[in-house]
């Protein structure tokens, strides 16, 4: 589509030069779209997220996103991923600074903005609880209020395109819940594109507008689930049928796929 934010078109990727990690892939995401990808171990889908932010070109096929071939890493993209991988000797507040440090335009203005940064990096803690740990280090947190901390690093930036893999997986349910509630309230707030990859079909069901389902390697898009429950999802509502029969339903798709 013409106004496609990210536009994969007959896109397939080897590693070894042989066979193929992913193959057969069309699909376009609007720019606003909250998508997850689920599927089993080793179907690709962080594969999908590697060609999407160009950290990886594709064997064959084109890779588009805001209208411009991908032909290398893209700076309007943050990233959060199953461990926090916080630097134990920056404070919360200054790890979440640092993408601010590396991406342009904001390096060269780092020092001269700093302040005015450091202002937008404690909005967003603010919005995810961790006002009150600007100041601490990743050791005084707990694994999820790392793990809030990662995503306030990911969005500092302002990316246009936030890249999820697996961001909650290591967490114990209750957090994930809890985390899940967050990035619902951020997403809503700023409509940046997210690309989503993980196990948890709740997970998948509960944030996204559309749910694609990978077949085993080499990973091809075998079902494209629109998520039709309206918005603000609450948790309450994944105990309610309508979304517990979805779940059911991605799960069972994804059963036929490990079984063929």
């Amino acid at each position: 589509m013409a106004s496609a934010f990210v536009d994969f078109e007959a896109v397939a990727l080897s590693y070894d030069g042989q066979d193929n990690a992913i193959e057969g892939i069309d699909l376009s995401i609007a720019e606003g779209e909250f998508v997850a990808f689920v599927g089993p171990s080793g179907c690709g889908k962080s594969t999908f997220m590697k060609l999407c932010t160009g950290l990886h070109a594709p064997t064959t096929g084109r890779v588009r996103v805001d209208g411009e071939p991908v032909n290398g890493p893209l700076k309007i993209t943050g990233m959060a991923f199953q461990n926090a991988n916080l630097l134990p000797w920056r404070t919360v507040l200054d790890n979440v600074l640092l993408p601010l440090e590396i991406v342009e335009p904001y390096r060269r203005q780092f020092r001269r903005r700093r302040e005015e940064f450091a202002g937008w990096a404690r909005a967003l803690l603010n919005t995810v609880g961790l006002a009150d740990y600007a100041d601490k280090y990743p050791w005084q947190l707990s694994g999820g209020m790392q793990q809030r901390a990662s995503i306030c690093r990911a969005l500092i930036h302002r990316p246009r395109l936030l890249m999820l893999d697996e961001p909650f997986g290591a967490l114990d349910a209750f957090t994930r819940e809890e985390l899940w509630c967050v990035l619902r309230d951020l997403w809503q707030a700023q409509r940046f594109t997210v690309v989503l990859v993980t196990h948890d079909l709740r997970e998948a069901a509960f944030l996204a507008d559309t749910v694609y389902v990978m077949s085993a390697r080499p990973g091809r898009v075998i079902e494209k689930r629109e998520i039709a429950l309206p918005r603000p999802r609450s948790i309450e509502s994944t105990y309610e049928k309508t979304f517990i029969d979805l779940v059911h339903a991605l799960r069972s798709r994804i059963g036929d796929v490990r079984e063929s």
